[in-house]
């Protein structure tokens, strides 16, 4: 095993050794230091999921989710320097964490907040310009073969679970306990201007948001969207969109897809 290498499993491993070799640069105690040493590192990437994951956190209680990052962090260790980006993983971990089974919406909502966490950090984009739009709708017998570019922070949940409104009330929004977990739910998550919003989504928008990030044109999303609720509303969406400034550019019909 190399240096490297050895030093990694001792950060990993609370119970690992002192690494042969190691030394300090005034004599100290290397074990004792690295002890220091490691305890900072979990405290800091505990901390870090915290922050990234804290409806995931109130749900459990802060005992409970402690003792879950630590078991996610011995398995593991950061890929990158940022601690934005550490807790991909950490969702799909909870799902097969045995002691989180009685909570099973657990998973999901982590998955929403770490959306969340991936839209605040996504790329700046500009809506569409109001004349390119006037320039789609001022031909309505083509309208359907056009496609949209959405936000790049624009992402869809959909979930066996309340996750929206066990967000929501969370956020102050709505009563906790007249939540029903069992309830299916889909989200849309996306940054307007610098906020982060969750929006529930009725099943033909949320088969819409799902047809037109696969590419499909307006009129093909419009026909699954409405397959699954015979009451969708285009323009309703389409308003959405609008306001939330989710619609970056528009995809013309020689270049969407049917």
């Amino acid at each position: 095993m190399s240096d490297q290498a050895g030093f990694a499993n001792a950060l990993r491993d609370r119970l690992a050794p002192c690494p042969a070799g190691l030394t300090t640069w005034n004599g100290s105690d290397p074990a004792a230091r690295l002890a220091v040493y490691r305890n900072n590192v979990w405290v800091s990437l505990i901390d870090a999921l915290a922050d990234g994951f804290p409806v995931t956190q109130a749900l459990v209680g802060a005992d409970f989710f402690r003792a879950m990052a630590q078991c996610f962090i011995a398995a593991q260790l950061p890929r990158s320097a940022l601690l934005a980006e550490y807790g991909a993983d950490f969702p799909d971990f909870i799902a097969g964490f045995a002691p989180a089974d009685p909570v099973p919406y657990l998973a999901d909502v982590a998955r929403l907040e770490w959306l969340r966490v991936q839209a605040y950090h996504a790329a700046d984009a500009d809506p569409v310009a109001p004349e390119r739009l006037q320039l789609a709708l001022s031909q309505p017998e083509t309208l359907g073969q056009w496609g949209l570019r959405l936000h790049p922070s624009l992402s869809v949940l959909a979930s066996d679970y309340a996750v929206v409104a066990l967000w929501a009330a969370h956020q102050g929004v709505g009563d906790l306990g007249a939540v029903d977990p069992s309830r299916a739910e889909t989200a849309l998550v996306l940054r307007a201007g610098l906020e982060v919003e969750v929006i529930r989504l009725a099943a033909g928008a949320a088969g819409f948001i799902q047809q037109v990030l696969a590419g499909a044109c307006l009129g093909a999303a419009v026909e699954q969207a409405m397959a699954r609720a015979a009451d969708f509303d285009f323009s309703e969406m389409l308003a959405l969109l609008l306001r939330t400034g989710a619609i970056t550019d528009l995809v013309p019909p020689e270049q969407a897809a049917s």
